[in-house]
Order: structure tokens, then sequence, then C-alpha cells
């Protein structure tokens, strides 16, 4: 059937304002925000209510239009983006309209939100309510909560609170035949059979179009600690991190190692000035929910026993935020190298070391005008590893992708790694996924995207590799 009778369908189920058909609009949709991935698609939707979404879904199912589901558009993998499979013949689905609070459960320490709602809007009306939402990324001011959970989202505070994934209670989706499946009871327990939305987080919108979610709040933090401190050695690093653990337990909220290059970039970028000088750098917050709670003498303890001599402590609100910017800028700093192949991996915290030594000499003796800025969530085990090439700052670096994938997953893998952390697969990494997930897996993955979506309508090449 011809595009335009598709949209005369469609703008009998959705209003004027509701339809996006005009190219030079569609195009900000169509590309990733690394320019990386480019697609096409006769219209984006922004439907205002849960029902339209039904609609859509049950209109595409029987023409067999793909859809791409969309949040924020701020994923590192392509996942937002049409696939080239679709040539055109597609659909973006923008959840930007649904953007409410539902509802705010004092006595459950939850919210309810929309899927569509910025991250940064769910965190202060936990705030006006007195509550805290935890999940906090670089990207909180444009990314959405839907794509926080389609994607499994971690950030800074993972040590302490978990993964998006920890972090959900409740979910409402739309399966792709246009049924509403709305659990968003604040159930804290609840073993009645196998747990579906478990599956659709993290599945990237090829399972089902998330429209709202249930999320866990906790008190606000009212003692804050941060420090910053210079270690030789990764080894250093992992052993602060289990001296932290075992005095402060789940005080410990977050704990991030920066490399000495990454930390030059974001210095120059922000103005600011280097807290110390060392090889790597870890920056850590210690929190408490009671406001009496005087930290500061007890890290001064550990740090001198341990010799963690290199350190300051932050002694006031803007001292700490000029250490997070050298954090959190570390991305944007990066854009002055150009263009850079993106490594979102994980290995077990006692491999960092052992991994980071050997990839790096891996690297360099494969290719030698690489260099490599490393940063990350160390308390977790996650590190977002970039690699540049000299001389070459346009995305003609992909051009030599493959390869240098091929040596730093081979690492990845021999360390008991994996290839993404927290930002996913998308089309970026579906073609590795049958090396860190056995056939049988795989094949379950497979069953399941049969069951859910048998006509492949949702997020089409995208997640999965091509089918056994």
């Amino acid at each position: 059937m011809p595009t335009t009778s598709h949209l005369a369908h469609l703008s009998q189920l959705l209003s004027a304002r509701e339809i996006i058909t005009d190219s030079s609009l569609i195009e900000p949709y169509c590309t990733d925000q690394r320019g990386r991935y480019h697609g096409q698609v006769f219209a984006v939707l922004q439907p205002h209510s849960v029902s339209a979404v039904q609609s859509i879904l049950r209109y595409c199912q029987q023409q067999q239009i793909p859809i791409t589901p969309q949040g924020g558009n701020t994923g590192l993998c392509g996942a937002a983006t049409p696939h080239s499979c679709t040539a055109g013949k597609g659909i973006i689905l923008s959840l930007s309209k649904l953007n409410r609070v539902r509802k705010l459960s004092l006595a459950d320490n939850t919210i309810t939100v929309e899927a569509g709602m910025i991250l940064a809007d769910v965190q202060a009306a936990a705030k006006q309510a007195n509550r805290y939402f935890p999940l906090s990324l670089a990207s909180e001011g444009s990314c959405q909560i839907g794509g926080n959970i389609a994607c499994n989202a971690g950030g800074l505070n993972v040590v302490r609170y978990g993964t998006m994934r920890d972090l959900v209670l409740g979910l409402e989706y739309v399966l792709p035949d246009g049924q509403l499946v709305s659990h968003l009871n604040p159930l804290h327990k609840n073993t009645s059979g196998y747990e579906m939305s478990q599956q659709i987080i993290g599945s990237e919108g090829t399972l089902a179009i998330i429209t709202a979610a249930t999320l866990k709040l906790f008190a606000p933090p009212q003692s804050i600690l941060t420090a910053w401190v210079g270690l030789d050695n990764i080894q250093a690093a992992t052993s602060l991190l289990s001296a932290l653990k075992n005095h402060f337990a789940e005080r410990l909220s977050s704990f991030e190692l920066i490399s000495q290059a990454a930390l030059n970039l974001s210095a120059r970028y922000s103005q600011l000035q280097e807290p110390v000088n060392a090889k790597w750098h870890i920056l850590f917050e210690l929190t408490d929910s009671l406001p009496t709670q005087d930290l500061t003498e007890p890290l001064i303890n550990v740090l001198e026993q341990g010799n963690w001599l290199n350190a300051i402590i932050a002694d006031s609100e803007t001292k700490r935020q000029h250490l997070w910017t050298l954090r959190e800028n570390i991305s944007a700093a990066q854009r002055s190298l150009g263009a850079s192949i993106k490594h979102d991996i994980v290995v077990p915290i006692e491999r960092v070391a052992d991994f980071i030594e050997s990839c790096q000499q891996s690297l360099f003796t494969a290719f030698p005008q690489t260099k490599t800025i490393l940063f990350g969530h160390l308390g977790d085990g996650s590190l977002h590893y970039n690699v540049f090439i000299a001389d070459i700052r346009s995305n003609d670096v992909y051009h030599y992708e493959k390869e240098i994938n091929q040596v730093v997953y081979e690492q990845v893998l021999q360390h008991q790694g994996s290839i993404a952390a927290e930002h996913g697969i998308g089309q970026l990494k579906n073609q590795w996924l049958s090396q860190v997930r056995t056939s049988a897996e795989i094949n379950w993955m497979w069953a399941q995207k049969h069951y859910f979506d048998p006509k492949n309508i949702l997020n089409p090449g995208k997640v999965l590799p091509p089918q056994p």
C-alpha cells in the first residue's frame, strides 16, 4: 500500500499535531546524536495518549509497517534510528508527548510516570515530594524514562541503587498487536508466575512499546561527602573500592575511574584546575539520609590507613560541583579529538586492572597510531573505552572499527566480561552478540521475538543477530 494511503488512515487515528510528515522536520529524528546512523521514514508519530499508541500498533501490524520507537534519541548504539532494512517504509514512534506524572505514593515510595518524561523532570518531581530518584546520567536533561528502561540504563549511582532494572516496580507497555499490558500498582513483592516486564526492560523496543512505569523512590541524601583520589595504578583503585565498601557499606553511592588523559581533556574543556596529579583518578561519593552524619573523619582514617594520601575532600558545594563537572564533561571534551570508536564494556571488578593493561598492549601492538580515553563506573566494573586514531577526526575512523573492536572485545571476553554494560546493543553491536551469549540464549531471544512480534515490525534490525 502506498505511504499516502497509510497517512490517510493514520490521520483518522491521530490529530494533525500528532503526525509529522515534513521531511525537514523528520530529518533530526532519523539521525543519531553522533551522526553515525541515518534512516528514512515516511512519518514521525507523536501520540498524546496510550490508546493512540494501541491504535498505531494495531494498524502497523496489519499493514506490516516497521516501527522505530524513540525517546530522547540520546543513545550511542543506533537503537532509536531506523535501520536500513526498513528503506523508508516505516515510521518513528516518538513517546515525547506521553510525559506526565500519573501518581506519586509516599507510603510506597514510588512515582508512576509516562515513558516520554525527561529523566531530570522525574528527579525534580521526586525532589518536590522530598524524595530521591537516583538514576543520574550525563544526558539526564534530554533522555526519557522509557528509553532508560528500554536500555536498562546504569549511570553514576549504580553502586548503591543498581541499574534501571532495579528501580522499576511496575511497567505498562503495548504489544505489537495493540494489546495493553498494565501492571503499575506499587507492589514490592509479586511472585505470581513469569515476570514478563523483566523481558521488556533492556529489550530496546524490539518486543513492546513502553508507555509508563512505576519507579522506586528513596529518602533524599542529607549528608554528602565527595572526594577525589589520585593513584598510581588500577590495583590501588580496586583496593580503595574494597576498603570503602567494608567501612561505609551502602553509603558508598558512586565510584568513578578517570584516566589522566581523560582528566586533561575535561579540565581544559571545563576551564577547571585538575584536583591532583596522578596517572589514575577516582571520584567517589558517600551519602547518608541522616543530616547530622559526619563522614569526614572516618573517611580520612580510611585514606590514611591505606596510604591513599594524594586526595582532596570537597569542603563546599561549589567544590563538589567542580569535581563532578570534571567527570561529567569528559564525553563533551572528547569531541575536540574528533570521532572515536566507543566501547561500553564491563568486566569483573577484580579483573579490570588486568584487562586495561592487556588491552592497551594488544591495541597498541596492532594499531600504534591509536589513543585511548578511558573512564567509567569502576564501582560496578563498567568502562567507557574510547579509541581515537591520530590524524583521523571524521567518521572515517569507523573504517577501522571492525579490526579495533576485534582487539578490544577479544580482551573483554578473555577477562570474562561483556560488550555492553549500559548503552545496549542497538544496530552497532548485534553482530557481536553471539560472542557473549550462547546459542541457547540467542535461540531463546528469537523465540521471544517471534512470539511477541511475529511480523517483525518493532525496531527491526536491532539487538538480535541474524537468525540461526
